[in-house]
């Protein structure tokens, strides 16, 4: 897999996200208050809510539909809610995020 350039960090509101539009399924991109930035598949384990549509707090996203606790390092809802959404690897380097995203062929 590569890196996939995605956005500038400024280009994703802080507490919020970015929606990255994709044939096989969107991926919201947060910046949290610690300037740290995750990727998730933008659909809420539970019922399939926009994470992209969350409030950020820490190091999770509330859904916007039932308030289930999504952790955006690794997409896993927090207890006592359970199941998990896929995340992506991240990095950034002088200011522009990339996305490690594998192509389906």
């Amino acid at each position: 897999m590569s890196w996939t350039r995605a956005c500038r960090v400024d280009e994703i509101p802080v507490l919020g996200a970015r929606v990255l539009k994709r044939a096989d399924g969107n991926i919201a991109v947060f910046r949290n208050a610690g300037d740290e930035v995750f990727a998730l598949h933008d659909k809420c384990p539970h019922k399939g809510g926009p994470l992209s549509q969350g409030i950020v707090h820490g190091r999770k996203v509330a859904c916007p539909l039932h308030n289930w606790n999504i952790q955006l390092e690794d997409g896993c809802a927090a207890a006592p809610d359970q199941g998990c959404t896929r995340s992506y690897p991240v990095k950034v380097e002088a200011g522009q995020v990339f996305l490690q995203i594998q192509s389906h062929f």
